[in-house]
């Protein structure tokens, strides 16, 4: 017999899905977030800034910490074998310094700056006006030398040496030691040797000379001009006598030049003095009104300036021409007891230079009248047009 199966009945609470029990996770699901509770992008953003920022100060300061606390490599000694400059544990000794124990210390003549050892300029320039009064003192011997004949030209090392002693007080206004103002004096030394001249003495030692260039700086004007002169005395000789005589010359023949302008002058003067006296002493009637010729001593005396009247040239020439001249008469009389010489114009040789003047005299005339007729006429008021 075959049996029926049995069905299984369900609780009516749970055949539907409705009347399932809810499980946890799907009211987990069912539950959504407030929109306040999640970051916006801007907030992720500053977010991101912020903590950028603070690793980057974080990373900076620990940095700084380091490098402050950092100890510097010692120096390499300087009397090391090893190869220092491949060694990773000392830095190599700079230049112009001293290493010992891994510590520095610079030569004379330089500070230190850091690491290095630079050079003082203040030494430098110690090294500088020593050199300068070194230099002073051998030039200015030598040109008093070279002047008057007096004074040292070369000079041996230790004297200048030892002569910069007398201005070791330098050294005590830059504040220096006296390892310092060694190293100066060293140096100008060093600064002499390249400027003045050097020789070898006798027995092994350095003498200084002062250049000839360099010495022409220190030597007065006037030495300077009487030494040119001494140097060059064989051609100035010569072309000074030869400039001397082209002024002369020029002078004689300026001289002659005004000699003979002037007494053409006073001749004319002369020759018109004479020509009045001879026409006053004649009247048109031919009755005579005092003497017609002049002494000759009275007419130079006349005509001449006192400085003319020292120079006798002059008057010489005056009587050439007085004597060339067939219109005047020179002869002898006597005034007073004592002998003269008269000059006098022939009347026949005054109508002609009279009428001369005369003609010069009526043309001027004429042409005077005719410029005031000119006038005259221009003046006069002009008649009424008539038609």
């Amino acid at each position: 017999m075959v049996s029926t199966p049995k069905r299984r009945i369900r609780n009516p609470k749970y055949s539907s899905p409705s009347s399932l029990p809810p499980s946890p996770m799907r009211v987990l699901s069912s539950i959504e977030p407030p929109p306040s509770l999640l970051p916006t992008k801007t907030e992720i953003f500053k977010l991101v800034a912020v903590v950028s920022i603070a690793v980057s100060v974080a990373v900076a300061c620990n940095l700084v910490i380091k490098f402050f606390n950092r100890q510097p490599k010692p120096f390499c000694d300087t009397d090391s074998e090893s190869d220092y400059y491949l060694s990773e544990v000392c830095d190599p000794c700079p230049s112009h310094g001293i290493c010992y124990e891994g510590k520095l210390e610079c030569s004379s003549g330089y500070t230190r700056h850091g690491r290095s050892c630079l050079e003082d300029g203040s030494i430098n320039e110690m090294a500088k006006n020593l050199a300068k009064m070194v230099e002073s003192h051998v030039c200015e011997s030598y040109s008093e030398y070279l002047c008057k004949g007096i004074n040292k030209v070369w000079f041996r090392w230790d004297e200048l040496w030892n002569n910069m002693d007398k201005v070791k007080l330098l050294a005590e206004d830059f504040g220096k030691g006296n390892a310092t103002y060694l190293f100066a004096k060293n140096r100008a030394m060093d600064i002499v040797d390249n400027l003045l001249e050097m020789r070898d003495s006798n027995i092994g030692i350095k003498e200084f000379k002062c250049p000839e260039l360099l010495v022409e700086h220190y030597k007065p004007l006037s030495c300077s001009v009487r030494l040119w002169l001494l140097e060059h005395a064989l051609f100035l000789i010569p072309f000074c006598v030869l400039l001397v005589g082209c002024v002369r010359m020029l002078l004689r023949v300026c001289h002659r030049h005004y000699l003979s302008v002037r007494a053409e002058e006073i001749y004319e003067q002369v020759c018109d003095t004479l020509e009045e006296a001879a026409l006053v002493s004649r009247s048109i009637n031919g009755e005579g009104e005092g003497e017609p010729w002049i002494v000759a001593s009275w007419l130079r005396d006349n005509v001449l300036t006192p400085k003319e009247r020292r120079n006798p040239m002059l008057w010489k020439k005056v009587e050439e021409l007085v004597q060339e001249d067939s219109r005047l008469d020179r002869y002898p009389k006597m005034l007073k007891g004592e002998p003269k010489v008269v000059w006098e114009w022939q009347v026949e040789g005054s109508s002609m230079r009279s009428s001369g003047k005369k003609k010069k005299g009526e043309v001027k005339k004429q042409k005077s009248s005719d410029m005031g007729s000119n006038q005259d006429q221009s003046l006069k008021p002009m008649e009424p047009l008539k038609w």
